[in-house]
């Protein structure tokens, strides 16, 4: 991790309070360790993946980065500025210009998008809020934004339910490039779409970022697109980073039994190969009491009993591959 890079997450931690709640007053009765101490980088035109299962933190740790919510402590830098301090501190005018810089595509492209707007008033929308774009060129660059996610001009006067799945994501695209960013966060882009348009989304998301010079985080649980999209990859496991490294290392050579066991678990289209699976026994630990050591412990096959005692650290067991394991 160094300084130079694009985005700096460092020691950023969320909880959410919990409320017991009575006639009158409530009180905090506990909290949910969302995201714990995690810090990693993201450099200039790379994808940066965070994998792991639902619920381990994953997009509450995107939301963080964009400052879609606030922080429990921690700092997230983007191109050296510290944003938290940034939206704290700054005039609407500053907050816009950061704004510009990062957006958001969302994993549900039914749920994301108006029903009651049409394709042109979406895309129009975050040109009207920044205003960089003149009054009379906005139905020009609405054109523009379309062909560039593959679509036609005709279609910016339908509105969201006339159009696939995958259209739908195309206008998500569209609408978060509609103010120019460097850094996009991609929320489970394709988890709601078939195979193949999967593919068409992955690669379109790899030309813009080739063609704009996009930096992403993309989030998923699908192995296999992190995988074909992304340069380094994060496992999370119960609001943690357990092991980082170049996404080759990490399919080649996973060290984490966690890791191992989401590898393993990918499906192979081959009914002749015959793979030994790693069978994870027991529940998840409750975010709201995590384990005092290890949070895989109790589900981990090769854990001893200083696993179950103090956490492991995150430590570079070779250049740029970081594992948090006491087997290691």
């Amino acid at each position: 991790m160094t300084d130079a890079s694009f985005v700096q997450v460092r020691n950023l931690v969320k909880y959410f309070p919990i409320y017991s709640r009575g006639v009158l007053t409530k009180k905090q009765v506990g909290q949910v360790h969302a995201v714990d101490d995690i810090s990693f980088d993201i450099n200039r035109q790379e994808t940066f993946a965070l994998v792991g299962e639902s619920g381990c933190g994953k997009t509450t740790t995107a939301r963080l980065i964009i400052n879609l919510i606030e922080p429990t402590s921690g700092e997230v830098k983007i191109d050296g500025e510290n944003i938290y301090e940034k939206f704290r501190l700054a005039g609407k005018e500053e907050k816009l210009k950061l704004r510009r810089k990062m957006q958001m595509i969302f994993q549900n492209p039914y749920g994301s998008l108006d029903p009651r707007m049409t394709i042109s008033d979406i895309i129009s929308e975050p040109l009207i809020i920044h205003k960089h774009v003149p009054k009379e060129r906005r139905e020009e660059r609405v054109y523009e934004l379309l062909k560039l996610v593959g679509l036609e001009e005709y279609h910016a006067e339908r509105y969201p339910h006339e159009f696939s799945g995958g259209q739908r994501q195309r206008i998500c695209i569209a609408r978060a490039l509609a103010v120019e960013p460097e850094f996009i966060v991609a929320d489970e882009p394709v988890s709601s779409l078939d195979v193949s348009i999967r593919a068409q989304i992955l690669n379109l998301l790899g030309d813009l970022q080739k063609t704009m010079g996009l930096s992403y985080l993309y989030i998923s649980h699908d192995l296999s697109s992190v995988r074909q999209i992304s340069h380094r990859v994060g496992v999370m496991y119960l609001g943690k980073i357990v092991e980082l490294a170049d996404t080759d290392e990490l399919f080649d050579n996973p060290l984490q039994p966690y890791t191992q066991a989401l590898i393993e678990a990918v499906p192979i289209p081959d009914p002749k190969t015959k793979t030994m699976k790693i069978v994870l026994h027991g529940e998840v630990p409750s975010p709201i009491n995590p384990p005092r050591g290890c949070r895989f412990a109790s589900r981990c096959p090769k854990a001893k009993e200083t696993c179950r005692q103090k956490a492991p650290e995150l430590l570079e067991i070779k250049k740029g591959h970081f594992v948090s394991c006491y087997g290691v």
